[in-house]
Parts: structure tokens; C-alpha cells; sequence
């Protein structure tokens, strides 16, 4: 099994900065991508910005010059630091991993794993 902890979420003014954490642990025999995403009530879960275990980043235009994903998929980790945070960006923000488990090194696909969610309110 591989699971996935968040931490980091809470309440910040428009303007401010959060930065997230995600760690992932288990059996994990190799970790692809690691990505944030986030929901907002009533709207479909959407990427917020990803990274890859050669370094490569891809952001949301949304948040692009403001958020900035860090961390090494290699080593189970992964960071979303949030600058000049606006009230749309109030959302539950989940971590993702696209791992293979130890139990299915040898399979072709990945497999997404998710943590539980943090929650981040932006507001005055």
C-alpha cells in the first residue's frame, strides 16, 4: 500500500503565502510525477502543478508566477509553496503520486494514489 500525507492547509488573508507538504510512504517501488490538485465547492477537481522525478514542472495558468512546486518524487516528497494568494484559490488541495507499488514493480502503468486533502481558505 502506498498512502499520502498533507500538511500545511489553513486559514491566510488575501495576499499572503501556505506552503503544503506531501510525503508519501509504504511499499512504493518507484514514484513518476508527484502533483497537487485542488476542489473548490461545486467545481471539479483540477491540477494546480505537478513535478516530475527528472524536475520538470507543469502549472495551472492560474496560479503560474505565484505557486511554486518543489520536492524529488525519487524521494517521496513534494512542496507547494502558494505566494499572493487570492480568495479563488480557496480550495480543498490534494497530493497526488503516480507510483508503482513494490507489489506491482513489474506492471507497465502507474498507479494514482491520493492523500486526504488540505484545506485552504483564503480570506479577510
Amino acid at each position: 500500500q502506498v498512502q499520502l500525507v498533507e500538511s500545511g492547509g489553513g486559514l491566510v488573508q488575501p495576499g499572503g503565502s501556505l506552503r503544503l507538504s506531501c510525503a508519501a510512504s509504504g511499499s512504493i517501488f518507484r514514484v513518476n510525477t508527484m502533483g497537487w490538485y485542488r476542489q473548490a465547492p461545486g467545481k471539479q477537481r483540477e491540477l494546480v502543478a505537478a513535478i516530475t522525478s527528472t524536475g520538470s514542472t507543469n502549472y495551472a495558468d492560474s496560479v503560474k508566477g505565484r505557486f511554486t512546486i518543489s520536492g524529488d518524487p525519487a524521494k517521496f516528497t513534494a512542496y507547494l509553496q502558494m505566494n499572493t494568494l487570492k480568495p479563488e484559490d480557496t480550495a480543498v488541495y490534494y497530493c497526488n503520486a503516480e507510483a508503482k507499488p513494490t507489489a506491482r514493480w513489474y506492471d507497465a502503468r502507474w498507479y494514482d494514489y491520493w492523500g486526504q486533502g488540505t484545506q485552504v481558505i483564503v480570506s479577510s
